[in-house]
């Protein structure tokens, strides 16, 4: 198999996605528990509290715990499968090629959910490097730690509850209920999601004023980051989330 197709299919496969979105939940969870440590009140992505709260529902006071092993064994599941089918990661350099594409298309993301937001609004204008943040809110506590805290964690668990659970479920839905064939149901599926993704940052205590413009933005920034895990996998998507949110609300 040529290089160029080993690492376009190698990079989506579970052994080497799951492995390279390791050091984003690595650096959201020290950095988030670091935080903690030094402010009144903790601060965490939107998704990751949404998730871990429907665990506390189920287990308690140990939700959390057991959402954590939930998803690292998970995680470790899917790796160790398909090691045992297609072989050990033996080629350090895709993780640095996927890094590269990581960056590179966060790099790009704004411009091109900009200009597409810009086409469909019309006379809205377009947006540039001033366009919102894809992680919760405005009112955020000052802060690069915290706004670099919360981008790793919006490319990790807003990905891990939009794309990978909301979409694949809404999907299965569609199939199943409205008797659609795979490719409209995935479309229903990623359009549904983006719109509740979008929905998503203007609620809670640190979400946005709505405002037909950023909604947009964020809606088809949804479709976006779909059919970047669609194609790619969910590790690159993930890591270009988290470097875009790094690039508007970080720095």
């Amino acid at each position: 198999m040529p290089a160029s197709s080993s690492y376009w299919h190698s990079s989506r496969s579970p052994r080497y996605s799951l492995l390279f979105a390791l050091p984003l939940l690595v650096a959201y969870e020290l950095l988030a528990a670091a935080l903690s440590r030094q402010a009144d009140v903790a601060v965490r992505n939107g998704a990751d509290v949404l998730l871990k709260t429907a665990f506390l529902a189920l287990a308690g006071e140990r939700g959390p715990m057991v959402f954590g092993a939930a998803l690292i064994g998970g995680s470790l599941w899917f790796v160790g499968r398909d090691w045992r089918a297609r072989g050990a990661p033996d080629r350090p350099a895709f993780f640095a090629g996927m890094a590269a594409e990581a960056l590179a298309l966060a790099l790009v993301t704004g411009g091109v959910v900009g200009v597409a937001t810009a086409q469909l609004l019309g006379g809205f204008g377009a947006m540039s490097a001033d366009a919102p943040a894809l992680e919760v809110g405005g009112a955020l506590p000052a802060g690069r730690l915290t706004g670099l805290m919360l981008s790793l964690g919006a490319g990790l668990y807003e990905e891990l509850l939009f794309r990978v659970l909301l979409v694949t479920a809404l999907a299965a839905i569609a199939r199943r209920a409205l008797k659609l064939r795979p490719v409209p149901a995935g479309a229903v599926a990623a359009t549904v999601g983006a719109l509740l993704f979008s929905a998503f940052h203007y609620v809670g205590p640190y979400g946005d004023p709505f405002e037909l413009q950023s909604f947009t933005f964020r809606a088809l920034a949804g479709l976006y980051f779909s059919a970047l895990y669609l194609l790619r996998g969910f590790g690159i998507t993930a890591w270009t989330h988290a470097l875009f949110d790094v690039f508007i609300l970080a720095l």
